[in-house]
């Protein structure tokens, strides 16, 4: 029986161990006529680890806008393509959105498996509330941040944001000092990998953290909204 009959599949990838692939995932990637790729380096040893030999083809936030169209129309031809990001579930603070929306607008059908994303992980383990939550991922680096930091000082739910380790000082900071030092949050990095690690406490202690211990992976954070 086949994975998926869709010509689109997302194909969500470990976001570090490489066995939290799962089955039907494999299946699809074994099926698929070509695998478009974030980038082909990561996914082919991915590919490779599993024993699957694919046609790659490159698809980033440099190339996207142009090879949106190329794509749909490969796929209303009738190639069929799994979609990969990096690590993780296409579309979320990845490529994909752009040929998802292409795609469905062109009558193609689009399936997205269930999978690895790093925020679920870092956001029931921070030990806030995960009923209610709002994921802004990576946050502008220049024009806009500080107005998007400042639309979130009054959120109630938990939010949800990623940070590379160069900018997670300058991060905390920033919160710490528009929510207030004392905001409970929760830092994850490297999650499912061998040096994972989860703070917890507040936002003041976990910048003062990073003044006397270098960051190192990618972050998650998790900062309470507004009692």
């Amino acid at each position: 029986m086949s994975a998926s009959k869709a010509p689109l599949v997302l194909v969500p990838t470990p976001i570090g161990n490489l066995d939290d692939i799962t089955l039907r995932a494999k299946q699809v990637l074994q099926e698929a006529g070509a695998v478009i790729a974030e980038d082909t380096r990561v996914t082919g040893r991915l590919l490779q680890h599993l024993g699957i030999s694919k046609p790659l083809i490159s698809f980033h936030s440099n190339n996207e806008h142009r090879m949106v169209e190329q794509l749909v129309q490969r796929l209303g031809a009738g190639e069929r393509f799994a979609l990969c990001s990096d690590a993780g579930t296409p579309g979320i603070s990845d490529p994909g959105f752009l040929l998802v929306r292409a795609a469905i607008a062109a009558g193609i059908a689009v399936e997205c498996l269930p999978g690895p994303t790093a925020f679920v992980p870092a956001l029931v383990a921070s030990g806030l509330p995960c009923d209610r939550f709002v994921f802004e991922g990576f946050l502008p680096q220049k024009k806009g941040r500080q107005t998007r930091i400042a639309s979130l000082k009054e959120e109630a739910r938990t939010m949800v944001l990623y940070e590379s380790p160069h900018r997670i000082a300058r991060m905390l900071n920033e919160l710490a000092e528009a929510f207030g030092a004392d905001r409970p949050a929760s830092i994850s990095r490297e999650i499912s990998k061998l040096h994972e690690e989860t703070r917890r406490g507040t936002l003041g202690e976990l910048a003062a953290h990073f003044d006397v211990h270098e960051p190192r992976g990618e972050f998650v954070i998790v900062v309470s909204g507004r009692a």
